[in-house]
C-alpha cells in the first residue's frame, strides 16, 4: 500500500476511536448528588427518617455539605425552609468549590417552633447529578426569659459591685421582658438565703405578669451576707426559659442597742470582767494556765498565760476576784511551770496542761520558744512586783518567780555568741528552724528581758545588730499623713503595738531608733485610716469598724494588716489600742458591743474576728487576743500593768544598757 493511503487509513482509525469514546462518555449516567451533613450553628442535624432535632439556634445559618459541587441555580429553587406552610426567605452563598451551600434566613427564626427543611428533586449537581429529595424537621430553642432590672429599695441588684445596706424587709422588684407563668413562681424558684437559713418571702406579680415583687415575711438578719437565687424552674407564660440568676447582697445594720447603754467607765468594766472569764473560768483546771483557744482541751499556751497572769492582776484590782483567789491561781501556774518541760530555761509554745509535757507547735518546733517565753516572763515579773514580800505565801511566790526568771538562759539563744537572738531550739533537732529574732515586730520585749536578766544577760550589741539590724528597722515613711518611725509598710498587724507593751510602758519611751509612743499611736492611726479608706472595698469597714491584726478568719488564721487585708476585722486590734487612740477605740467598742454585739459578744467577751464580706463571724476565743484587751484597757484606765512591770529593778538595767530613755 502506498504511503499516502496508509496515512489516510490511520487518520480514519483515530477518528473512529475518538467518536466511539465521546459517545461512550455521553451515554454514562451522571450519578447521584448526596448530602454529607447539615449543621445549624454548631449542631449537626440527624438526617435519619423521623429523627428528632431539637434545641436549634434561631440566629444561625444552615450549612449543607454535599459530596460534589451543587448547581447554583438549582439550589435557589431546590432548597426551602417553611414554618406551618409559610416559606422562610433565604440568602444563599457557597463555599468549598460549591460543595457547601450556606442558607442564611433573612431574619432570625422564631423560638420554640418546628421548621421543615426541604431539599427537592430539582436540586442537582454541576455535572448533572440528580438528587432523590430529603425533608428534615427541626425545632428551635425556646425563647429566653430575661431580667430587665432588679432593685431593692432603689439599690441595683444587677450592678457588678457589692450591694450593701439593703433594706431588711427586702422589698425587691424584678422586671422581666415577658410575662411570667405564675405556676412557676414560688419558694422553689426564687430563694433568698444566708449560711444556715432561708428567708420566707411573699411573691406577687404585677405589670401584666412581667414584674415580680418580693417581700420578706420577717426582717432579714442585720449586717449579714445573703444570696438571691432565681433558678431555671421559673418560666414565662409563653414557654420562654430562664437561664438562672444569682446575686449576693448585704443587709443594713440595725443600730438599735443590743445591750443596755451604760456609762463609758461601766462599759469598760463590763468588757474587762467578761474577758477576764476566759483566763479565770476557762483556765486549765490542773495548771491554771490559759488554754490556747476555747476548744483546745489540754493545750495551754505559755505566751497567752503570761497575758493571763496580767489579767489575774486586773481581776484582783477590779474586785472580780479576791486577792487570795488571785494569788492562789498564780501560785498554781508557777508551780506548774517549775515542773513543766523547759529547754535551757525557756518554755515551748504549747504545753499539756495536766502533765507539763511539750506539745509540738509544728514538726520542728518541739522545744524552746524564746518569744513566747518572754511574753510569759513579762506577765510573771508584773505579778512578782504586785506581790507583797511581807506576806509569807506571797513572798514564797516571789522567790519561785525569781527562780524561773534567773534560769532562763537568754544568752544561750545567741547560738554560740552571735549578735542576734534565735527564736527556737529543739532538743532533738537543734537549731533546725534557725529563725533569727529581728525587728520590727512583736518581739521587742524579748531583747528587753534578755538585756535585763541578772544571770544570763546579753550585750547591747546583740540588740543593736540583731534586733535593730543597725538601724534597718527604721521606716521613716508617712502613711495617710502619719509618720511611721519603724517597721514594715503601714506598720504591720496591730499586735506589734500590743504584745511587747503590755508591761513595757511606751510613754515617753525612746531610743536612737524611735519614739515608741509615736510609733504605736501612729501605727494605730494608720491601721484605722486604711480601714476607712478601704481600698479593696470590703463590706463593713468604717470609722467605727476597724482593726487589722493576727486572728482567725473564715479559712483559718492569718496576720492581717493593710498589706495582708483579707476583709477580717478583729475586735482585739482596736480595743487593745485604747491607750493610743482612746476616742477611736471607744467608738469601735460601742459599735462592736451595742450595734453588732448580738454577733460578736460571747461568754468570754468578744469573739475573735469577723468578715462581713464573707458572711463569717467567729465563735472562737484566743488567749493571745483576749489578753491584750483586758490588759491594755486597764493600762488605759489606771496604768496598772505598766507601773508594775516598769517597777522591776532589772528593767532600768536593761533600758540603760540598750540606750532607752523615758
Amino acid at each position: 500500500m502506498k504511503a499516502g493511503h496508509l496515512l489516510k487509513f490511520a487518520s480514519l482509525v483515530v477518528l473512529a476511536i475518538c467518536l466511539f469514546s465521546c459517545k461512550k462518555d455521553h451515554e454514562e449516567p451522571a450519578g447521584e448528588l448526596q448530602v454529607s451533613s447539615i449543621t445549624i450553628g454548631s449542631q449537626n442535624l440527624n438526617l435519619a427518617a423521623g429523627a428528632s432535632n431539637t434545641g436549634l439556634p434561631v440566629d444561625q445559618a444552615i450549612e449543607l455539605s454535599f459530596n460534589s459541587a451543587v448547581d447554583i441555580n438549582s439550589a435557589n429553587s431546590g432548597i426551602s425552609l417553611s414554618l406551618n406552610g409559610t416559606e422562610v426567605p433565604f440568602n444563599f452563598s457557597f463555599s468549598q468549590e460549591n460543595k457547601t451551600v450556606i442558607a442564611t434566613p433573612v431574619s432570625n427564626l422564631e423560638n420554640n417552633q418546628t421548621y421543615e427543611l426541604t431539599l427537592s428533586t430539582s436540586l442537582q449537581g454541576n455535572g448533572g447529578e440528580t438528587f432523590e429529595g430529603l425533608s428534615i424537621n427541626f425545632t428551635t430553642i425556646p425563647a429566653t426569659l430575661k431580667i430587665l432590672s432588679a432593685t431593692v429599695s432603689g439599690k441595683d441588684l444587677l450592678s457588678n459591685g457589692f450591694v450593701t445596706d439593703v433594706d431588711r424587709n427586702f422589698p425587691a422588684v424584678i422586671k422581666m421582658d415577658r410575662a411570667i407563668d405564675p405556676t412557676t413562681l414560688s419558694s422553689a424558684s426564687v430563694v433568698v438565703f444566708k449560711a444556715g437559713a432561708t428567708a420566707q418571702l411573699s411573691y406577687t406579680l404585677t405589670d401584666s405578669g412581667k414584674t415580680i415583687n418580693l417581700l420578706a415575711l420577717s426582717p432579714l438578719v442585720h449586717f449579714e451576707k445573703y444570696t438571691l437565687t432565681i433558678i431555671n424552674q421559673l418560666k414565662a407564660a409563653d414557654g420562654a426559659v430562664f437561664n438562672g440568676f444569682t446575686k449576693e447582697f448585704y443587709t443594713a445594720i440595725d443600730s438599735t442597742p443590743k445591750f443596755p447603754v451604760v456609762s463609758d467607765e461601766d462599759l469598760l468594766t463590763i468588757i474587762e470582767q467578761q474577758t477576764f472569764k476566759y483566763f479565770w473560768d476557762f483556765g486549765h483546771p490542773v495548771s491554771g494556765m490559759a488554754r490556747e483557744r476555747n476548744n483546745s482541751g489540754e493545750v495551754v499556751t505559755t505566751g497567752g498565760s503570761g497575758f493571763g497572769a496580767m489579767a489575774i492582776l486586773v481581776g484582783i484590782h477590779r474586785n472580780f476576784i479576791t486577792r487570795q483567789e488571785g494569788v492562789d491561781r498564780l501560785e498554781k501556774m508557777v508551780d506548774f511551770l517549775t515542773a513543766a518541760d523547759r529547754f535551757h530555761g525557756a518554755w515551748p509554745h504549747w504545753l499539756n496542761g495536766t502533765t507539763g509535757a511539750v506539745i509540738p507547735f509544728s514538726v520542728n518546733d518541739d522545744g524552746a520558744d524564746l518569744v513566747e517565753t518572754s511574753f510569759l516572763m513579762q506577765g510573771l515579773l508584773a505579778a512578782r512586783q504586785f506581790l507583797d514580800p511581807l506576806n509569807a505565801q506571797e513572798n514564797g511566790l516571789i522567790a519561785k518567780i525569781n527562780d524561773l526568771w534567773n534560769t532562763v538562759e537568754w544568752d544561750w539563744f545567741t547560738q554560740g555568741g552571735q549578735d542576734v537572738l534565735y527564736w527556737h531550739w529543739s532538743p532533738d533537732k537543734g537549731w533546725i528552724m534557725n529563725v533569727q529574732i529581728r525587728g520590727y515586730n512583736e518581739a521587742l520585749i524579748t531583747y528587753v528581758l534578755a538585756a535585763a536578766s541578772p544571770t544570763h544577760t546579753i550585750d547591747a550589741e546583740v540588740y543593736h545588730k540583731g534586733w535593730a539590724s543597725n538601724g534597718g528597722i527604721i521606716n521613716g515613711n508617712s502613711y495617710y499623713g502619719f509618720p511611721l518611725p519603724l517597721g514594715p509598710s503601714y506598720g504591720g498587724p496591730l499586735f506589734f503595738a500590743h504584745y511587747s507593751f503590755l508591761g513595757f510602758d511606751p510613754h515617753n519611751l525612746q531610743d536612737q531608733y524611735a519614739s515608741y509612743w509615736t510609733q504605736n499611736v501612729n501605727h494605730t492611726q494608720i491601721n484605722r485610716a486604711y480601714c476607712i479608706d478601704n481600698p479593696k472595698n470590703y463590706v463593713g469597714y468604717s470609722e467605727q469598724c476597724w482593726g487589722l491584726t493576727a486572728s482567725d478568719n473564715q479559712a483559718g488564721y492569718s496576720a492581717h494588716s493593710p498589706t495582708n487585708d483579707l476583709g477580717v476585722i478583729a475586735p482585739t486590734a482596736a480595743l487593745s489600742s485604747f491607750p493610743y487612740t482612746p476616742d477611736y477605740s471607744m467608738e469601735a467598742l460601742k459599735f462592736f458591743y451595742y450595734t453588732i454585739g448580738d454577733k460578736l459578744w460571747g461568754p468570754y467577751g468578744f469573739y475573735d474576728a469577723f468578715n462581713p464580706t464573707a458572711g463569717w463571724y467567729a465563735d472562737s476565743d484566743l488567749a493571745i487576743d483576749e489578753g491584750p484587751i483586758i490588759v491594755m484597757i486597764e493600762n488605759y484606765r489606771s496604768g496598772l500593768l505598766w507601773d508594775l512591770f516598769m517597777s522591776g529593778p532589772e528593767i532600768d538595767v536593761a533600758m540603760n544598757k540598750l540606750g532607752f530613755t523615758n
